[in-house]
């Protein structure tokens, strides 16, 4: 028996349309996008091409804005350290939160060592900033202000919109973390003052080792990777083109499904979660707080989430914690930031569905 697959904001499946469109360029259309002076390149060339420009309509951007990198990971590093080095010797401090993806944090981190300034906000607990708190924190020497549009352990989605516009007033970069949203909910880069926001494929049906960086034209960035100044000088290195199309063309499918999968999915998640807290069974954390659809993220009241876990580990794959946080076990520290304590956040499980997943079948483990 295939355990059920709850695990989707950790990664999903590789959708087979998604399969269809990247296997010419496996096979036939082999070329190195770079070679030009052949067919075999120029075809090449002409789908990343257009694999940009489905990706910058899909967000509101210009094609010559989006770089393609490995994933999110490479995109963070890039868009942090790229403007650190670039502009952090007159403005070395940086604004960002206590819940954001260890790929944040870690850099962040990293940029203390080297003389960077880092101020962590608070969130409430049901993990959503405060946006006076934001407002005071940033001085004349703030560079950049980096908060995920929605976290990767509860689905919460922070008030994007209105954090553009103190960063755009305030002249300070506004860099943010999208991967789990983009696919998912409408991002509009110019309605919301972002400046850098990155985003990767293997979380809405796409292949892993692809993502890319939105950079608003005229915002310089270091280059971390150095070696003949592809992707417009920012980020070197052979494309990966099938890669690069298989993102495009879950971009797309995305986009023409993203309201009736939103509804649907909401659904199921909504009548899930409903149905176990009349049961005493499961507390929500985040309940009340703006969520992306597929995301539920609760306390088990009657068994440790670990034997949970366990005793189901070969019918039913779900998470506890974050996926990104190589194999430790350990409380989330984005459910701490919430205000749960140790137990609590230990006890705490993610579950992460897609429109294929039934309510019943979902019940009958908890």
């Amino acid at each position: 028996m295939t355990p059920l697959y709850l695990d989707l904001a950790s990664t999903t499946p590789l959708d087979t349309r998604v399969f269809e469109a990247m296997t010419p360029y496996f096979l036939e259309d082999y070329g190195n996008a770079a070679s030009t002076t052949h067919t075999f390149g120029e075809r090449a060339a002409k789908a990343v091409n257009e694999s940009r420009r489905i990706i910058a309509h899909a967000i509101n951007a210009q094609e010559e804005e989006i770089h393609f990198t490995s994933g999110a990971t490479e995109s963070i590093n890039l868009a942090l350290k790229g403007a650190f080095f670039n502009y952090g010797h007159e403005k070395p401090h940086i604004i960002t939160v206590r819940t954001e993806h260890k790929a944040v944090l870690d850099t962040c981190a990293y940029l203390e060592e080297i003389g960077g300034e880092v101020t962590y906000l608070t969130v409430n607990s049901e993990g959503l900033i405060n946006l006076d708190e934001l407002r005071n924190n940033i001085r004349k020497d703030t560079l950049l202000i980096s908060v995920m549009t929605a976290n990767n352990e509860t689905g919460v989605l922070q008030d994007i919109k209105t954090i553009g516009e103190i960063c755009k007033s305030s002249d300070v970069l506004f860099f943010t973390d999208a991967t789990q949203a983009y696919g998912k909910v409408p991002i509009d880069v110019l309605e919301a003052s972002i400046d850098m926001l990155c985003f990767s494929a293997h979380k809405i049906y796409g292949p892993k080792g692809i993502g890319g960086l939105f950079v608003r034209k005229g915002i310089k960035l270091t280059p971390q990777i150095h070696g003949g100044g592809h992707e417009f000088g920012l980020r070197s290195g052979t494309l990966n083109v099938p890669g690069i199309v298989g993102l495009a063309k879950a971009t797309q499918l995305c986009l023409e499904e993203m309201e009736d999968t939103y509804w649907k999915v909401k659904k199921i998640r909504d009548d899930f979660e409903s149905e176990l807290e009349k049961t005493g069974k499961i507390k929500v954390n985040g309940r009340n707080a703006p969520r992306l659809p597929h995301f539920s993220n609760f306390q088990l009241k009657n068994e440790e989430a670990e034997s949970f876990i366990l005793r189901n580990r070969n019918k039913i794959a779900v998470a506890q914690g974050s996926a990104c946080n190589s194999a430790l076990v350990q409380p989330s520290h984005v459910l701490k930031a919430m205000g749960l304590g140790d137990r609590e956040a230990e006890n705490s499980i993610r579950v992460s569905i897609g429109e294929k997943n039934i309510n019943a079948e979902i019940k009958l483990f908890f």
